[in-house]
């Protein structure tokens, strides 16, 4: 009996061209591929395609379609990246003492709602061992100071790499990364801010929205980048808010936004459908 075809999912950007969708389904074609998603999108003001392409192919290795693909793209002037659609994606998640969205994401983690695999949870406060526990997950207690900010930090990155970490996500993290551990993490760090971004920005959102009568609050989830709360957005949501509402009532409303917010953005990046356009983003859903 022949083994059952495995699943690729390959990601591209190149400069738009006639005949890329062509080229592409080609190459698929030459090494034995058999497309089963595909979206592509082509951004009119910076010239650039974007792909996505979910397929299977039978005898063929990662190995030996990125080694095909190293050939490929080059004329074209292409980034891509290539993945086992079958991959959980190695994940470790930063949290401080705001536990509704590591809550949230270790539910869905343990439902098989994301297709990641969290080997570790990182926090400067003792608040969540036992709930990392209850799920089986390491639990780093990493307190940080301003003057043990980069010994903290270079702690933070060993396990991160112990763990191989392909993704870390900052679930209500309230800790600034410095300009170094952002860099090492570009394109694989996910934030969730509590605000509707670019609105707002900083310390206690709510409190904010709250003095100046908002009638919707937000969150946005965006890869981190060395500029606060300026990374590419991911995904964002509302919820409405009224003038009877404390600002207790808008944080525990905002909670719940914050939770599904992140829950998507993990989702689509774990099923590699997020594609960074210079300062924004391309999210095949």
């Amino acid at each position: 009996m022949n083994p059952a075809p495995t699943t690729f999912i390959l990601t591209l950007s190149c400069p738009d061209r006639k005949g890329l969708v062509h080229a592409v389904s080609g190459f698929l074609l030459d090494n034995g591929g058999n497309i089963e998603e595909a979206a592509q999108f082509n951004d009119q003001t910076t010239g650039l395609f974007f792909m996505r392409v979910q397929f299977s192919a039978a005898d063929q290795s990662l190995s030996n379609l990125q080694a095909a693909l190293a050939e490929f793209a080059p004329p074209l002037n292409m980034q891509w990246s290539l993945h086992d659609a079958t991959k959980k994606v190695p994940t470790v998640v930063f949290v401080s003492r705001e536990g509704h969205c590591l809550n949230d994401l270790l539910f869905r983690w343990k439902s098989g709602l994301l297709p990641i695999d969290i080997r570790a949870i990182i926090s400067n406060h003792r608040d969540f061992y036992q709930l990392a526990a209850s799920y089986n997950v390491p639990f780093h207690h990493i307190p940080m100071t301003a003057a043990t900010k980069a010994q903290a930090e270079a702690r933070q990155y060993e396990i991160i790499q112990a763990e191989q970490a392909e993704l870390v996500v900052l679930a209500r993290y309230m800790q600034i990364l410095s300009d170094d551990l952002s860099q090492k993490l570009s394109g694989k760090a996910i934030n969730i801010h509590h605000s509707f971004l670019p609105s707002f920005k900083g310390a206690k959102p709510y409190y904010q929205a709250h003095d100046r009568g908002v009638k919707l609050i937000g969150a946005t989830a965006h890869y981190v980048t060395a500029d606060l709360d300026e990374g590419p957005i991911i995904e964002q949501d509302v919820a409405r808010a009224f003038h009877t509402d404390t600002v207790d009532d808008l944080t525990a409303r905002g909670r719940d936004t914050e939770s599904q917010v992140l829950a998507r953005a993990v989702k689509w990046h774990s099923e590699h459908r997020i594609l960074i356009n210079g300062h924004k983003t391309v999210v095949f859903r």
